[in-house]
């Protein structure tokens, strides 16, 4: 890979330098930048920093966030049991609590080589869209495999085969900064072993995709639509290379298309919904909104097990309880950030902004008071992401499309508590499928619409890496 200016296409070297050129220059902390959150922030920085209540809660709501987190973080057992709130796992699973997956409220990460389930990382899978599959389409954003649904999972309750076990296995590749330095990236391959159900559609796609942190998901949430939608830009009119677009996706409420913003690939349209599909696919857990178990017709084991519904109709997951996740889930905090002053990260925030960074991580929105949480509303918040779908360009496609998303198409990853990770979760594995083992891996596996900005993050010198360093990890 070239990393010299001289060699760069002269659009391409005519963005570069128009980034630089109108960038601002920060001397020192804006008013309020380290609340990333607004008022809903928290001033930690531990080992459970991720898993706050928004710092503007009041007593009272606070027994409803704690309630919530109990659900969140207790394991769900098989039906029938005695533990009628919790029971009704599976049959088929990947975790049997929602903890599992999101360390500490923080990150998912691959698996490691000897390891038996996949349990932070999952795999998705559709084929090909084809014409009789419209509603499919419609409401799931892709066509599901025939046998294995849209999702892999890898456990299951006794006497049902589980689908089958995930492999990650790495091929390496270096980068060359233009001062010289090396930094090896690994390139993931995904393989499925040992299927439960026979042999997967011959087209399968697939999608690895870690567990991403749970923090500020109800400040995303409140997001005005029309401030998402003031970005987009899928024409390029501004000319700068950037043409984030959001998602279009299937609102099972509403029961009808509307904007998405959760999700690596922003498949779902808000929090609750989040968690209904999370509760399905993940934990094989019916819901008012998800009435059925995940099992296709060809998993007859699967579809002959009891389940944990109740004898008056209510499924696995109540409308309380689902109530009260979501209640957490929305107002687990954002913590402070940290030496928003130092001249390092001021300067790593200078060199952010001059390789153009921002065109796609959004620094500031303001959330809305409609239909609202009232500690989230009006707030200034930093999450730097603009929660839109953008073109990452081949290196990191998984060639899986997901409602209005291409195969080369991901959402904007907020970057709030990014700086946090390995305190939180332990590790530093970082974008859809933990690839990145470190936050410069991460910003060297960019292309498509930010390969402009990677271009011109080759071009630092020592100094320069570890002052963007700084930033990044001051968020």
């Amino acid at each position: 890979m070239s990393s010299s200016l001289s060699r760069l296409p002269l659009l391409l070297l005519v963005t570069v330098l128009a980034a630089c050129d109108d960038a601002p220059r920060f001397t020192q902390a804006e008013p309020g930048e380290a609340l990333s959150g607004g008022k809903a922030t928290i001033l930690r920085s531990d080992r459970n920093a991720f898993s706050m209540p928004s710092a503007n809660l009041t007593p009272e709501r606070r027994l409803d966030f704690s309630v919530g987190n109990s659900f969140f973080r207790s394991p769900w057992v098989i039906a029938p049991s005695t533990t009628t709130a919790r029971d009704g796992l599976g049959p088929l699973f990947n975790t049997n609590a929602c903890q599992n997956c999101h360390i500490r409220d923080g990150r998912g990460h691959p698996p490691e080589a000897d390891a038996r389930n996949a349990v932070s990382m999952l795999v998705r899978l559709s084929i090909p869209d084809q014409p009789q599959f419209v509603k499919e389409i419609e409401r799931l954003g892709v066509v599901p495999e025939p046998v294995y649904g849209t999702q892999l999972q890898d456990m299951s309750i006794p006497g049902v085969p589980p689908e089958g076990k995930v492999r990650v296995s790495y091929e390496h590749e270096t980068v060359r900064f233009n001062d010289g330095h090396q930094v090896e990236l690994r390139r993931p391959t995904v393989e499925i072993t040992q299927l439960g159900y026979g042999p997967m559609h011959p087209d399968t796609r697939i999608s690895a995709r870690v567990a991403p942190p749970m923090i500020g998901l109800g400040l995303l949430e409140a997001i005005p639509e029309a401030a998402l939608l003031a970005n987009e830009d899928p024409d390029d009119r501004n000319n700068d290379g950037i043409r984030g677009r959001a998602n279009r996706v299937w609102d099972d409420a509403q029961g009808k298309t509307v904007v998405g913003r959760f999700g690596w690939k922003a498949g779902q349209p808000n929090v609750n919904q989040q968690n209904v599909h999370a509760f399905a696919g993940d934990m094989g857990l019916t819901s008012t909104l998800k009435p059925e178990d995940d099992c296709t017709p060809a998993q007859v084991e699967c579809r002959a097990a009891p389940n944990g519904d109740g004898d008056n109709g209510e499924k696995e997951v109540s409308d309380n309880i689902l109530r009260l996740v979501t209640f957490y889930t929305r107002n687990l905090a954002v913590p402070a950030r940290r030496e928003v002053n130092s001249p390092q990260v001021l300067a790593g925030k200078n060199l952010f902004f001059q390789a153009g960074c921002q065109g796609c991580h959004t620094p500031q929105f303001t959330t809305g008071n409609d239909n609202v949480e009232p500690e989230l509303a009006n707030q200034v918040i930093r999450p730097y992401s603009d929660l839109l779908l953008h073109d990452m360009g081949p290196g990191l496609a998984d060639n899986r499309s997901e409602f209005a998303a291409g195969g080369q198409d991901w959402r904007t990853p907020p970057l709030w508590g990014i700086g946090l990770t390995e305190t939180v979760s332990g590790h530093t594995q970082f974008l859809h499928d933990g690839r990145a083992r470190n936050l410069l891996e991460a910003v060297l596996w960019h292309g498509g619409e930010a390969e402009a900005a990677r271009r011109h993050v080759l071009t630092f010198n020592a100094e320069q890496r570890a002052a963007l360093l700084a930033f990044l990890n001051s968020l």
